[in-house]
């Protein structure tokens, strides 16, 4: 007969035991509340730059949306014969952000009044579109078109922002990844001689870039009844 191991080993095994059954259930509570959001908004590059930094976002990738070709490439979908819009998969935790916060900073960092494209890149690939997963998405989007328009003065109608449900999502090529932050003069050179800051300042205002609430209607002057 084996001798039984001493009580200390054994604790030790239990501990670590449980241990490691907490450290694997501590992704599968942070998984169960990521959700995932996809917006085209002109060059994906300074889309993905625009969300990744908010809190609560897991990450941001870009790729390709929007068309019937499967497994697009940038070449192919700057042809502008794809159907596709370069576009941004945004995994965020929802318990630190919402989808409706996401929106915000969303609308803030496009131009919704272009039809054509996005600044200085014009063409069907660089349209601004939210493609929505589900119905809930879809209505939250559409709640914020509403919002946006008012910020902007502006009729719905003259909102030029798609919302449509989304198909596949195609990951763009490596290089694309994180361009930003590994191409920083060249990113840097290229957003200043596009011209997207300045007209989203020209916009937004104060609230450019932002994912400050939505501007509310002033009901002081609301005769009461």
């Amino acid at each position: 007969m084996k001798p039984k191991p001493p009580f200390r080993v054994v604790r030790r095994c239990w501990i670590a035991i449980f241990v490691c059954v907490a450290l694997l259930g501590l992704p599968l509570q942070v998984l169960a509340s990521v959700e995932e959001a996809v917006f085209a908004g002109g060059c994906f590059w300074c889309l993905e730059h625009d969300l990744e930094g908010l809190a609560g976002v897991v990450s941001v990738e870009s790729g390709y949306t929007g068309g019937d070709l499967p497994r697009p490439t940038y070449r192919q979908v700057s042809s502008e014969t794809t159907g596709h819009q370069e576009a941004v998969r945004v995994r965020f935790d929802s318990a630190q952000i919402s989808y409706a916060e996401l929106l915000r900073s969303y609308w803030r960092n496009v131009d919704p009044l272009d039809a054509d494209g996005q600044f200085c890149d014009q063409g069907d690939s660089y349209r601004a579109v939210i493609f929505t997963r589900d119905a809930q998405q879809n209505s939250e989007a559409r709640e914020s078109a509403n919002a946006a328009a008012f910020e902007l003065a502006q009729p719905n109608r003259k909102l030029r922002v798609q919302i449509k449900p989304l198909s596949e999502f195609w990951l763009a090529e490596d290089y694309h990844q994180n361009y930003a932050e590994l191409n920083g003069l060249k990113y840097s050179f290229y957003r200043f001689t596009c011209g997207r800051d300045r007209r989203l300042d020209q916009l937004w205002g104060e609230r450019a870039r932002t994912g400050q609430p939505w501007e509310q209607p002033d009901r002081s002057n609301i005769r009461k009844k």
